[in-house]
């Protein structure tokens, strides 16, 4: 068996009831279905249409919600309706007038690229008495790919992929990509004007911004080239010259919330991530744990806020503080993780191993999940921890350490078979995470 660099505490892990374990398991995969659920597009969309114009309606939905969001907006329209939906591989739905185009993510292809060319060619054509509604959700910055004038698709999947390796995270990754790009950062609503343009988003980014949404193709920005640029460098990131020339362009910046033509623009946020997680609060007291919500925009690196989630359970176990138990922890957000060899990097995963080792076998069960059911390259939402976690994995040769420091969390879960598999959920509200601390016995 391979040396562990954290050796299990033996009087910490004493056996589990196999009916505890059950019982805790199962009351975290109902506050994660019920975090995904608040979050379904189908029950959100239609309570909030605009009304119809005089004129046309031009669908454009992007991101991981955008094929639902489009086919709860085609069945409930009463009107001549057209457009397209792009979402990323394997998350597409058939809608009745509304063509859906699926293509990659997180790095932009070909496919997403000669979609959003199409789309924009129909907004251009579109007049005042016209109405173009975007359904944007998580995911969008990379679907609509449309570089500025100058750069090709390759500089802009090369500069995504270095940012996404850096440990950037998505206010820093999307200003950079609404200065290099056609459609985002109200590029789009420019090109729509004078028609009235309203979008409908789901939020996915802490603070819930709606210009970071997607990268805001229908928001004045109120980022600057400069801040794009200092971004890149902050991460040691050296982009093409073609890049580094657009950044430079006093004329290639984006348009400000003031510009005249994004005067026909309004927006409603369907649903944030604060919402959901308190629908995973009320599953939590149904199931005689206190909810503590934490927060809903943690960021920073996995396994530091793991640590850091570790010692808050911790410390209610040992003093009752900041809530006695029996607790439920929950929190929300987007960490990153700066990736170093050829590691997977699910941050869900990441989180929860350096949570497991910190936690060192003490009585507390956790999961991690992306509500868009992908955790980094991998195909699970995330995973489950519990007590035993360290000893089974120590009984399996696995060096807990070695595979959280090469970021193969992934395999470590996947290794003791507690992986959370959803496959594509069709929404997204960012990562949830919660700990149930139970009462001591």
């Amino acid at each position: 068996m391979a040396d562990r660099t954290t050796t299990p505490n033996p009087a910490a892990h004493r056996p589990l009831g196999s009916d505890t374990h059950v019982q805790h398991r199962a009351t975290l995969r109902r506050m994660f279905d019920a975090v995904v659920d608040a979050a379904n597009p189908e029950h959100l969309v239609v309570r909030h249409l605009p009304r119809p114009p005089r004129g046309r309606t031009l669908i454009l939905s992007a991101g991981k919600a955008a094929a639902v969001m489009a086919k709860a907006a085609d069945e409930a329209w009463d009107a001549p309706l057209g457009g397209l939906a792009v979402t990323p591989y394997g998350h597409g739905v058939a809608c009745p007038r509304v063509e859906v185009i699926e293509a990659s993510h997180p790095v932009p292809d070909q496919a997403g690229q000669s979609a959003t060319a199409r789309f924009l060619e129909e907004a251009k054509a579109l007049g005042p008495d016209d109405l173009l509604l975007c359904l944007i959700s998580g995911g969008a910055s990379a679907l609509l790919a449309a570089p500025v004038p100058g750069i090709t698709l390759t500089h802009k999947q090369q500069v995504t992929a270095a940012l996404l390796r850096s440990g950037a995270t998505i206010h820093e990754m999307n200003c950079v990509r609404k200065h290099l790009s056609a459609v985002k950062g109200g590029r789009l609503a420019l090109l729509a004007a004078p028609a009235r343009v309203a979008t409908l988003l789901i939020s996915d980014v802490p603070g819930d911004d709606p210009s970071v949404v997607g990268s805001g193709p229908t928001f004045g920005d109120a980022s600057t080239q400069g801040e794009a640029q200092a971004i890149l460098a902050r991460y040691g990131i050296d982009p093409p010259p073609p890049v580094q020339d657009i950044l430079g362009d006093p004329t290639a910046e984006t348009p400000e919330a003031s510009h005249p033509h994004l005067a026909r623009t309004s927006h409603r946020i369907l649903v944030r991530p604060r919402d959901a997680l308190r629908a995973a609060a009320r599953c939590a007291r149904s199931a005689g744990f206190r909810p503590l919500l934490l927060s809903d925009r943690i960021e920073g690196e996995a396994r530091d806020i793991g640590t850091m989630h570790a010692a808050i359970a911790r410390h209610v176990l040992e003093a009752g503080q900041p809530a006695r138990p029996p607790l439920a922890l929950i929190s929300g957000g987007e960490t990153t993780v700066t990736l170093q060899g050829n590691g997977n990097g699910g941050r869900n995963t990441e989180f929860l191993l350096a949570a497991t080792l910190a936690l060192d076998g003490v009585n507390v069960h956790g999961l991690a999940c992306d509500t868009d059911g992908i955790d980094g390259r991998g195909s699970h939402a995330g995973a489950h921890i519990d007590p035993s976690t360290l000893t089974r994995a120590a009984e399996r040769g696995l060096n807990a350490r070695h595979l959280l420091d090469t970021h193969d969390s992934g395999g470590f879960f996947e290794a003791l078979g507690d992986l959370v598999i959803t496959g594509p959920t069709r929404t997204n509200v960012n990562d949830f995470r919660a700990f149930l601390v139970p009462a001591p016995p």
